[in-house]
């Protein structure tokens, strides 16, 4: 007996999803398998995380993916063990082992090779990543046995703290807790600072702690997403304007709103500003109502990423009641 399958019905959904991926999952396996628990019509990232890593993603459904770009500019924190000793040919534990060494460095060594890598630094994307070259990504190059030329990346650490350090032993390595830019490869700076103490390393764990304003204890994991009601499940979602967290704020009256909507740019006593959040006049309810993104040049309000009038209305009729 053919077994028939379900059809999930698909609805309007917009907000972001503080998700807490597990191990294992590709950041697109865990964006579907979120996307099919929440009904949701349009899903997207705001940057992967390797099927190794774990920790902060933020989902963005429906009119959150217009800002989802916003996000890639992001600062993030990284905790990390860099297992010394053993190279693999990923940077990582899921490669094949291609050198060991013995591990004969001392502590102060390791403090002082960690202060190298503060501030800018330079790193060579590694073969096993999602960069495109030629418009394929390097990880099927790297599949296929092949290795291409690629351009140094200027990335900057803001700030390495080491949580603890094995220098001896079966598994000697180094717990750190890494600040940096966007665009940073991780497993690289932990190769690269396995190669400076002249004994090589991989990263044995990756988790993301924070990326710009979230952080891990505002995350849900999808088991226990999974467990919740279907309202329950929207409650957790966090407002399209969360996106927009270091934004100045524009209010306009109805006849300007409207204006602004229709991609008409605004005249205003409004100091210049690169990034504005604009808003209606309140809901109803009193809800803020979110217009779009812009920026502010000779008191000029320049439409940016605009919500359209049915979202703005779909929000406003999605949106969970407030608890008392």
């Amino acid at each position: 007996m053919q077994r028939q399958s379900t059809r999930v019905q698909r609805r309007p959904v917009h907000g972001v999803l503080l998700l807490d991926k597990p191990l294992g999952l590709s950041s697109n396996q865990a964006l579907q398998k979120a996307k099919w628990l929440l009904r949701a019509e349009k899903a997207g990232h705001t940057g992967t995380l390797d099927p190794l890593a774990s920790g902060v993603l933020p989902l963005c459904f429906g009119a959150a993916t217009k800002f989802s770009q916003l996000h890639l500019d992001a600062d993030k924190t990284y905790e990390t063990v860099v297992r010394l000793g053993i190279t693999t040919t990923t940077a990582d534990a899921e490669g094949d082992v291609i050198d060991t060494r013995p591990v004969t460095c001392t502590p102060g060594q390791v403090v002082e090779v960690l202060d190298r890598f503060m501030g800018p630094i330079e790193q060579i994307p590694p073969m096993h990543s999602a960069l495109k070259k030629d418009g394929k990504p390097l990880y099927e190059y790297a599949r296929d046995g092949e290795s291409v030329e690629r351009a140094p990346r200027r990335v900057v650490i803001h700030d390495i703290e080491l949580m603890d350090l094995q220098l001896g032993g079966d598994a000697p390595s180094l717990r750190l807790r890494v600040c940096c830019s966007k665009g940073t490869y991780i497993r690289t700076l932990g190769e690269d600072i396995g190669h400076a103490l002249g004994c090589g390393g991989h990263l044995s764990l990756l988790r993301r702690l924070a990326t710009g304003p979230f952080n891990d204890g505002q995350c849900i994991g999808l088991t226990e997403l999974e467990a919740l009601t279907e309202a329950e499940r929207l409650v957790r979602l966090l407002p399209v304007q969360s996106l927009l967290p270091g934004h100045a704020r524009v209010t306009l009256g109805p006849e300007d709103a409207g204006r602004f909507l229709s991609g008409v740019r605004r005249r205003g006593d409004w100091p210049d500003q690169a990034q504005v959040a604009v808003y209606g006049p309140p809901a109803a309810d009193g809800s803020e109502v979110l217009l779009g993104s812009a920026h502010v040049a000779g008191g000029e309000l320049i439409p940016g990423r605009l919500l359209s009038p049915i979202e703005i209305q779909q929000i406003q009729e999605t949106s969970p009641e407030p608890t008392p």
